[in-house]
C-alpha cells in the first residue's frame, strides 16, 4: 500500500486526502478471486451469454425506458450522434438499468487490484485517478461503491474513464454517475462519441456464408474489404451481397460454425474501447438492435448452452501438450485457447468451430494419444497467469 501511496503523492494528491483515504481502505481477497475468473463448475458460452444479456425481461424492461427517457436520448443523440438504442443497451448490461451499482468500496478494490501482480499498473492508475477526483472536490469519498473492478456508477465507468470523459449533462455544477441520468448518459454519449463513433452507422450486422472454410479467415483482429468477403462468398441473411463501403471489417463466428456470423463494421471497434469483449459488444449490439425493433438471431441456440470447466481444462492440457500456445489451465476457454483451438484443427485439417464440445474433445484425445501423451480426464492443474 505504500507504493500505492507514493504514486497518488508524485501525481499531486494532497496528504490530508490519502491521511483519509487510508484510513478506511481494506484489503478485499474476493476481489482478487473474481478477477481470477472464480471456481464455477460450469462456464457459459457466447449462446449462455447472449441468453442472459438479452432476457425477455431486460428487453421489455429497455422499451419501456427508451419511451420514457426519449426528450433526453434524443437530445444525446443530436448531440453526440449515438442513437437512444445504444445508450439505452448499455445502460441495461452495465446496471440493469441502474438497479444495481455494485456495492463493493471502490477504493478498496483498487487498491487491492493495484497491489496484485496480474494487472498491478492499470489498477494503479485507476486508483490514483479516484483519489484525485476526491482531492480536486468531483468525488465524495461517501459515494465510491461499486462493482468489483471499481467501475461506478448507471454506466459503470472507471476512474480514469469518469475523470477524462465525463459531462455535467444537467448542469448543476457538477458531475454525478450514481444520481443523475442525464450526467450518466451524457457521459457515455461523450465517451463513445470521442473514441470515435461513426453517426448513421451500425455496429455490424449477422450474415451467412456459403462455405465454412470462409470462417478460418474470421476474429477480430483479422480485417478485410468488404469486397473480398463478397467474393468469399459471404451474404446478407436476404441473400444480398454486403454493402459497398470504404471500411476493412471483420468476420466472427463466436459459437463456431454451428453459430450465428456477423460481420463487424467500426462501430464495434468503438464499443470495444467500452469493454474490450467481443461478446460483450455483440451482446451491446444485439439488444440495441432488438430495442430499435428488430428480429432475433436468425441463428438458433443448442439447448446446450454451458460447458464443464473440468472439460476446458481438458482441452487446454491437450493443447499445451500438442505444442499449441496455452499459458493457464483455468477451464475458461478464451481467446487464447479459441486461437489455439483454431490452430489445432486448421492442423489437423478439420472443419473450423471451435466450441468445447464432445467433438472437439474426441478429436484432441485421439491426436494425443497418436502423440504419445496422457491426460487424466479430472485434469485440474492450474498454471500461473503470465
Amino acid at each position: 500500500m505504500s507504493d500505492l501511496r507514493n504514486q497518488a503523492r508524485q501525481a499531486g494528491v494532497r496528504s490530508e486526502t490519502l491521511a483519509t483515504a487510508f484510513a478506511t481502505i481494506k484489503e478485499r481477497p474476493d476481489v482478487v478471486r473474481t478477477d481470477r475468473g472464480g471456481q464455477s463448475e460450469f462456464v457459459s458460452t457466447f449462446w449462455n451469454y447472449l441468453e442472459r444479456s438479452i432476457s425477455p425481461t431486460r428487453l421489455q424492461n429497455g422499451q419501456a425506458l427508451l419511451e420514457q427517457h426519449r426528450p433526453l436520448l434524443m437530445r444525446l443523440h443530436a448531440e453526440y450522434g449515438v442513437p437512444p438504442e445504444y445508450l439505452v443497451a448499455l445502460w441495461g448490461l452495465e446496471t440493469n438499468f441502474g438497479n444495481y451499482f455494485g456495492d463493493i468500496p471502490t477504493l478498496d478494490a483498487l487498491a487491492t487490484l493495484a497491489c496484485d501482480a496480474r494487472r498491478s499498473r492499470m489498477f494503479s492508475r485507476q486508483f490514483v485517478d479516484a483519489v484525485a477526483m476526491v482531492d480536486e472536490g468531483r468525488l465524495n469519498l461517501a459515494d465510491l461503491r461499486g462493482s468489483w473492478a471499481g467501475a461506478m456508477g448507471h454506466a459503470q465507468f472507471m476512474p480514469t474513464t469518469m475523470r477524462h470523459y465525463a459531462v455535467d449533462y444537467d448542469r448543476d455544477g457538477r458531475i454525478d454517475l450514481w444520481r443523475s441520468l442525464p450526467d450518466a448518459l451524457g457521459s457515455a454519449a461523450n465517451y463513445l462519441s470521442r473514441m470515435g463513433w461513426r453517426p448513421g452507422d451500425r455496429w455490424g450486422e449477422e450474415v451467412m456464408v456459403r462455405d465454412p472454410a470462409v470462417l478460418a479467415y474470421g476474429g477480430y483482429r483479422q480485417r478485410k474489404p468488404v469486397e473480398q468477403w463478397n467474393q468469399l462468398g459471404v451474404r446478407r441473411l436476404d441473400g444480398s451481397r454486403l454493402p459497398e463501403r470504404a471500411d476493412s471489417v471483420s468476420l466472427l463466428a463466436p459459437a463456431g460454425k454451428r453459430g450465428p456470423i456477423f460481420i463487424t463494421y467500426p462501430n464495434f471497434r468503438v464499443i470495444m474501447r467500452w469493454n474490450a469483449s467481443t461478446s460483450y459488444v455483440l451482446a451491446v449490439g444485439l439488444l440495441a438492435d432488438r430495442l430499435a425493433g428488430g428480429e432475433p438471431l436468425h441463428a438458433k441456440a443448442p439447448r446446450v448452452t454451458r460447458y464443464r470447466r473440468a472439460d476446458g481444462r481438458e482441452i487446454q492440457r491437450h493443447l499445451q501438450l500438442l505444442g499449441y500456445n496455452i499459458t493457464s489451465i483455468d477451464g475458461v476457454v478464451g481467446g487464447e485457447t479459441r486461437a489455439a483451438i483454431h490452430a489445432f484443427l486448421r492442423d489437423a485439417q478439420l472443419p473450423l468451430d471451435g466450441e468445447p464440445d464432445d467433438e472437439l474433445l474426441g478429436a484432441l484425445r485421439s491426436a494425443s494419444k497418436r502423440a504419445g501423451f496422457s491426460v487424466p480426464l479430472d485434469e485440474t492443474d492450474m498454471t500461473a497467469s503470465p
